[in-house]
């Protein structure tokens, strides 16, 4: 297990059976460098995809850290160790491997439904340019709530029930919740169907406060044959028990992450998986007005969804990249979701990253209008990219969301999630600073049906 140099300062110990409990992290912050992006394979955004992928047989064969910066890494027990090693070397064998990158692209244009477009909406891009006497940004949306299953989780359950089939395993264990690593449920649903596409056995553990509030989940990931268990508590909770599963089943069961937070090397691979969003982006943009966008803005939860469309364009220094975080009641209430507003660097999930976290550092409860927003912690290469200027970072509050879910839906008639909701909101205050022809792209990650509940009853400020 990797040596690190951080001190945990803590005044309980109260250590789950599995996943290392957060530990608040007292080191001062470091001032990075941007060019140390070199380092995390942020080098030349012209370079050729294959090139940019390609991994010595030796590095296959050598487990890494999975450190950005500081962040990240595996904080796991040494019962662990072995199994995410072994995931790591077959994870960088995949990626070079013709037949497997043949087989995803299949799967990925004739079953998930892309590429997904990338729509010009030319009344909400009217709406706003009203505001400001005829001027500003176009607005475009890359419209991953048309893939199959309703959001972008599927790019990453899809190719990673390919790699379990790929290690010989036939039972895939996942946990999921109405929380940001989840999508709200979208996690559970997607593995639950490409488990179904591939004739793999698939357990779902599921908190049963998130259960009470997503029961068509349920309800979906049933008939898709997956066996949903319930875990009292919510998805922290369930993520626990399903690495407990695991664990005791290690060698039978692949355990699939469906966000970029976790030990080294799941994030990796999710961000790796949801890159297809930005590779599609850029190329979609440079067909639609031969250039790059100015800015591209998405909702941040935990982070799968934001990398899968940053992670393309880190290494051009044109574009912005904007993350929105959900401000709930308001950052001063401490009922939000803003990790990387309000949040401390700490170990949670066996990674280190920035967390909501009490002056003992423990974890606190997080709250947004998106359920999906709803995780303390947000992926260790987000934290990285905060901590470097690469990214910048707002928030939206409950209110703000709900109004834009709203617009979007009056001007454009597209049910965006609530949690996009949140990258939609951010627009009110982003177009007045933009100049007149300036492209902002806007991830919709998700449809937003399973919320129209919440925006009938929300009251009308």
């Amino acid at each position: 297990m990797e040596t690190h140099h951080f001190h945990f300062k803590t005044r309980r110990h109260n250590y789950p059976q599995v996943v290392c409990a957060n530990h608040r992290v007292t080191t001062s912050k470091s001032n990075v460098n941007p060019s140390v992006l070199r380092l995390h394979n942020y080098g030349n955004p012209t370079a050729d995809l294959a090139k940019e992928r390609a991994v010595s047989a030796d590095e296959t064969k050598r487990p890494s850290t999975g450190k950005f910066g500081r962040f990240g890494g595996k904080f796991v027990p040494e019962t662990l160790i072995s199994c995410l090693e072994q995931l790591e070397v077959v994870f960088h064998q995949v990626l070079q491997d013709p037949e497997f990158q043949e087989e995803l692209s299949t799967a990925l244009n004739d079953y998930v439904g892309r590429e997904t477009p990338l729509y010009y909406a030319e009344r909400l891009t009217a709406h706003y340019k009203a505001q400001n006497m005829g001027r500003g940004p176009d607005i475009y949306i890359k419209r991953e709530d048309l893939a199959h299953c309703g959001a972008h989780k599927m790019n990453n359950a899809l190719a990673q029930a390919m790699i379990a089939k790929r290690m010989g395993l036939t039972a895939v264990v996942a946990a999921t919740g109405a929380g940001a690593a989840t999508g709200a449920g979208q996690h559970g649903i997607a593995t639950a169907a490409a488990c179904a596409k591939f004739g793999l056995s698939c357990t779902i553990f599921m908190g049963t406060a998130d259960m009470e509030k997503q029961p068509s989940s349920v309800d979906l990931m049933n008939l898709l044959g997956a066996k949903v268990r319930p875990t009292a508590g919510s998805f922290k909770d369930a993520t626990s028990d399903s690495i407990r599963d695991w664990t005791e089943k290690l060698g039978e069961v692949y355990y699939l992450a469906g966000t970029a937070v976790g030990p080294h090397p799941c994030p990796t691979m999710v961000r790796e998986f949801q890159s297809v969003i930005g590779r599609e982006t850029r190329r979609q943009a440079a067909e639609k007005w031969g250039g790059t966008p100015d800015a591209v803005v998405a909702c941040v939860g935990s982070g799968s969804n934001a990398l899968g469309i940053f992670h393309e364009f880190v290494r051009d220094p044109t574009v912005r990249l904007i993350g929105v975080e959900a401000a709930g009641f308001g950052l001063n209430t401490g009922k939000h979701a803003a990790t990387l507003a309000a949040g401390e660097v700490g170990v949670y999930h066996g990674a280190m990253s920035y967390l909501l976290q009490d002056e003992e550092g423990q974890i606190t409860c997080p709250h947004s209008v998106g359920v999906g927003m709803e995780y303390p912690g947000v992926a260790p290469e987000l934290s990285f990219l905060k901590e470097t200027g690469r990214m910048e970072f707002y928030s939206a509050s409950d209110e703000e969301a709900v109004e834009a879910y709203r617009r979007v839906a009056r001007l454009e008639g597209i049910l965006p999630a609530l949690e996009a909701s949140h990258a939609f909101a951010y627009l009110e205050k982003l177009c007045p600073t933009m100049p007149d022809g300036a492209k902002i792209i806007i991830s919709c990650s998700g449809r937003g049906e399973k919320d129209t509940e919440t925006v009938f009853n929300y009251p009308i400020s």
